[in-house]
């Protein structure tokens, strides 16, 4: 019982940040699809869209890693692999993984995500979830049904609404990495609080 008290402690933890998303709606039978094949032991990441994002973020990941250690080498492999990236472009005129993700701000949870969105989008719509955890580069898939959708401000003539998603389905080691990645950042902002008022 601790355990399991312990479990949605953790994974209440939110956090806002800026991190690499994008999203889109998927319907019911697609969701049932990916949710049987879960059911069977078969990874999320399993669909062929989601290799190519795999191996660029883990090379993201790696690069900053390097950097840590030597950053003339990681900015001579950083510019090395965009280079390649050009180069795959310009022959088989494909797209980037990371091409359709945008910089946005996100409240995380282990058990759902929020975003602002120049939509409404109704409650208990699914949506397939691409996230990249920034400045760790740690990929994130997931599908979230939207439990609440309010709008929060208006610019000129364009209206933006907050959406709140539960998930719906997230593989345990996605929930794990995603709740570090919270107590992280909180850690992080906490240590920059403490600086400031020292040196306030």
């Amino acid at each position: 019982m601790d355990d399991a008290i312990e479990d949605d402690r953790r994974s209440s933890v939110r956090v806002t940040g800026r991190n690499l998303f994008a999203y889109k709606e998927i319907d019911e039978e697609k969701f049932a699809e990916y949710a049987k094949d879960f059911e069977n032991g078969i990874s999320l990441y399993s669909q062929e869209t989601l290799v190519d994002m795999q191996i660029f973020v883990s090379a993201q990941s790696a690069l900053d890693r390097i950097r840590d250690k030597d950053a003339d080498l990681a900015d001579f492999l950083h510019h090395l692999d965009m280079k390649m990236n050009i180069l795959i472009k310009k022959t088989d005129g494909g797209k980037t993984p990371l091409d359709d993700l945008k910089l946005r701000d996100l409240n995380m949870s282990g058990a759902g995500l929020a975003f602002i969105a120049p939509e409404p989008i109704a409650v208990e719509t699914l949506l397939e979830f691409r996230v990249v955890l920034l400045p760790n580069y740690i990929f994130i898939y997931a599908i979230g049904r939207v439990n609440k959708c309010e709008m929060v401000h208006q610019e000129n003539d364009q209206k933006f609404y907050r959406i709140g998603t539960e998930f719906a389905l997230i593989m345990d080691e996605d929930r794990e990495k995603l709740i570090q990645h919270n107590f992280r950042q909180q850690s992080l902002a906490l240590r920059n609080r403490r600086k400031q008022q020292e040196q306030g």
